[in-house]
């Protein structure tokens, strides 16, 4: 079974990885399966088709010099600052392949009946055409104005009636792991006709489906972005890990993009790391730890979330340092062969039990170190 770990697309927001360690929890997290799996780095996803992207765009005073494409790679740049991005590099949900990949799956639901182009009424801003919603007016997030005016328009649309459950514990990767019920109830309260396409100034064009104006809801669109860098690596089974929240958020949005031919994309999910106390060096002077710091927030801590998927506690950071402390200075230099396979059967089936297992971490540690000593240093995720 050929899987591997991608993240969660993140959402191209003014921070920076360094400013924000919290948001490449995701992107952490894929590294260290993948490597524990003894696979090749994979690139980090992003998010960049958003409302906020669009504006910050049209507000810049050298819009007519740059374009939004040429933006949003700058400021996913320098979200690694100071260091450089990933040698594996980064694809976004506008990437040309992830834009190909989207309009094949369009294409295939729209001839199995899965999505339809329908007319529906809908609300528009009226200063700036964009289209607020299809329910109650609201003022208009793209340009300020509070005045709407009803029309309508047509709309790409995945009716779920008759789709069956948008959101099933198959869809969760973790063996054995309980599977939030809340998650399920989420989704499957979801609106019965979904509306999947958005006016937005940058992303998966529509218009050759007559959708003038309008691109792929975004949150339907970071599947297709998994999809594409699966198949970039032959990964039948690409795992996409994401909080309880993000999945809440996408995965009703997802139900049709999560599968493709023979690829089946399933949810890791992983808990917020309280990086704020995380950083106090009292920390690791108090536990004389100072030696393993980067290696706990940069590495253990995200494995550790995707064990403690409501977040790990702030209480626990001690115990959890103290543990990888003392597994770290007793690791053996190299893995042995059978405690490495089991090892990496446990990662391959979404078990992360083993995170407090002395002998598997003591494992994971000197594996860890042998492929960074074979594969030298590379670009990534600040520690």
């Amino acid at each position: 079974m050929s899987i591997v770990y991608f993240n969660g697309p993140v959402q191209n927001g003014e921070f920076s990885l360094a400013e924000r360690p919290g948001k490449a929890v995701g992107i952490r997290l894929a590294e260290a399966l993948n490597r524990l799996l003894g696979l090749p780095p994979v690139p980090h996803l992003w998010n960049t088709v958003t409302l906020a992207g669009d504006v910050r765009h049209r507000d810049a005073a050298d819009r007519d010099e740059v374009g939004r494409q040429q933006r949003e790679t700058r400021a996913l740049k320098a979200k690694y600052a100071p260091g450089p991005v990933p040698a594996s590099g980064l694809l976004t949900d506008a990437a040309p392949a992830v834009v190909c990949l989207a309009m094949e799956m369009i294409r295939a639901l729209l001839a199995d009946g899965t999505l339809a182009v329908r007319e529906s009424a809908v609300r528009l801003c009226a200063r700036c055409g964009h289209m607020t919603g299809t329910g109650a007016a609201d003022g208009c997030r793209s340009c300020g104005n509070g005045v709407t005016r009803r029309a309508r328009r047509a709309l790409l649309v995945f009716d779920r009636a008759e789709y069956g459950p948008v959101l099933d514990r198959v869809d969760f990767h973790a063996a054995g792991a309980r599977t939030p019920a809340h998650l399920l109830s989420i989704a499957h309260n979801a609106p019965r006709p979904l509306v999947l396409s958005r006016t937005r100034d940058h992303g998966v064009c529509l218009a050759p489906l007559g959708l003038e104006g309008m691109v792929l809801d975004p949150r339907a669109g970071l599947h297709i972005a998994v999809l594409a860098a699966a198949a970039e690596r032959a990964a039948a089974h690409p795992v996409m890990t994401v909080t309880e929240h993000a999945a809440a958020n996408v995965a009703a949005y997802g139900a049709p993009f999560r599968r493709y031919g023979t690829t089946r994309l399933r949810y890791a999910l992983h808990g917020r790391v309280p990086y704020d106390t995380a950083a106090d060096s009292r920390l690791y002077e108090v536990h004389r730890a100072e030696a393993v710091r980067e290696l706990f927030t940069g590495w253990y801590l995200p494995l550790c979330a995707a064990r403690e998927r409501s977040g790990v506690s702030v209480a626990r950071l001690p115990g959890l340092l103290k543990f990888l402390r003392r597994v770290h200075l007793a690791r053996p230099a190299t893995a042995r062969g059978d405690d490495l396979a089991e090892l990496r059967h446990r990662v391959a089936a979404g078990d992360m039990s083993w995170v407090m297992d002395a002998r598997a971490l003591a494992c994971a540690l000197a594996e860890r170190e042998n492929v960074t000593g074979r594969a030298g240093p590379q670009g990534g995720t600040p520690a």
